[in-house]
C-alpha cells in the first residue's frame, strides 16, 4: 500500500459531504477532473472501492463510510493543529474589534473592558455598538473579534460564554393610558398605541421581528436609552431590559403590561467569538477574563 496524501483525503471528504465531485470541486476551488483523479488515486493506493459510481449520484460503499469516519476525524485534528500553529505564530494583537449589542449593560461592560485594556496598552480597542442582528452579522462577516449580545447557540461556527440573563418587560407610561383602562391589556388594546422598536443595524442579514405586534403603529429608535425616553414621554410603549427601568417601575413612571398575551422574554447575554478562526494571545486573555467576571456581572444585574 502506497502512502496517500492529505490532499487526497480532503478531496474524498469533500465528495462525501457534498454528495458529488462537482460540489467538492466548488468547495475546494479545484477542477472536477482534479478531484476525481485524487479520489481515484486514493482508492488505488488503498486497494479499496470507496465510492459506488453506478447510480446518478455517487455514494460511499460500506468500506468508504468506515474509512470516511476515521478520515474526517483526522482532518478535524489537522485543522485544529493548523489553527494552533497560527496562534503560536501570532504576537500580541495590535488591535481588537469588540461589538456591544443593544441590551448589553453598558456601564458594567465598559468598566470591565476599560480595566482589562488598561493592562494591555499595546492593543488598541475598537468598540462598535450594534443592534438586533447587527452584532451577529459583524461576527460572521469577520468584522468583529468578539461580540457581547445574543447568539444562536446551535451554530457550530461560534463559541460563547454565558454572561447573564436579561429580562425584557413590555412597559408603558401610566399617563398614556386613559382613566379606567384595564390592568391587563390585550394586544387589541395596544394596537391603538405606537410600539417603539429597535432599529436593526444588520446590512444584509434578514431582520428578526423581536416582540413586534402585528398591525401596530411603529417607531424605530437607535438604542435602548432613546427607546426608554420615548416611552417615558408618553409617545408609545415597548419592551425594555429590566435593569434599565427598575427605578421607573418602582416610582410608577412606567407600568408593566406583561400578561399571557404580552409575556416579555428573558434574553441570554453572551460573549461570543468564532470557533473556526485562530485567536491571538490578547483575545484569549480577554476570553478568560470574561469567564472569570461573569458571576460578578450576574450579581450586579441580579440575574438568575
Amino acid at each position: 500500500m502506497s502512502h496517500f496524501t492529505l490532499h487526497e483525503l480532503q478531496c474524498f471528504d469533500a465528495v462525501i459531504r457534498g454528495g458529488g465531485f462537482q460540489a467538492a470541486a466548488l468547495e475546494l476551488n479545484r477542477s472536477h477532473p482534479a478531484v476525481f483523479a485524487a479520489v481515484a488515486k486514493l482508492e488505488q493506493q488503498l486497494g479499496l472501492g470507496l465510492l459506488d459510481r453506478s447510480g446518478y449520484r455517487v455514494r460511499p460503499t460500506e468500506a468508504g463510510r468506515s474509512f470516511h469516519r476515521r478520515a474526517h476525524a483526522l482532518l478535524r485534528e489537522m485543522e485544529g493543529l493548523r489553527t494552533h500553529a497560527e496562534q503560536l505564530a501570532m504576537g500580541a494583537e495590535s488591535e481588537l474589534h469588540v461589538v456591544i449589542g443593544d441590551f448589553c449593560p453598558r456601564a458594567e461592560m465598559l468598566g470591565l473592558l476599560g480595566r482589562f485594556f488598561a493592562c494591555h496598552p499595546d492593543t488598541r480597542l475598537h468598540l462598535h455598538f450594534e443592534a438586533v442582528t447587527g452584532p451577529w452579522e459583524r461576527l460572521l462577516d469577520g468584522d468583529a473579534d468578539l461580540i457581547l449580545h445574543r447568539v444562536d447557540k446551535r451554530d457550530p461556527r461560534i463559541e460563547w460564554i454565558d454572561l447573564c440573563k436579561v429580562p425584557f418587560i413590555p412597559v408603558i407610561a401610566d399617563s398614556l393610558l386613559p382613566a379606567g383602562a384595564p390592568r391587563v391589556l390585550e394586544p387589541e388594546h395596544m394596537r391603538d398605541y405606537t410600539q417603539c422598536i429597535m432599529r436593526d443595524t444588520a446590512r444584509h442579514t434578514p431582520s428578526s421581528d423581536y416582540f413586534m405586534l402585528a398591525d401596530a403603529h411603529q417607531c424605530t429608535v437607535a438604542d435602548q436609552l432613546m427607546k426608554k425616553d420615548f416611552i417615558l414621554q408618553g409617545l408609545g410603549w415597548g419592551h425594555m431590559p429590566r435593569f434599565l427601568i427598575e427605578e421607573e417601575l418602582h416610582d410608577g413612571r412606567l407600568r408593566s403590561i406583561a400578561s399571557d398575551c404580552l409575556p416579555g422574554s428573558i434574553e441570554e447575554l453572551v460573549a461570543a467569538r468564532r470557533r473556526d478562526r485562530p485567536h491571538g494571545p490578547v483575545l484569549n486573555q480577554l476570553w478568560r477574563h470574561l469567564q472569570q467576571q461573569a458571576p460578578m456581572l450576574q450579581s450586579a444585574l441580579k440575574s438568575d
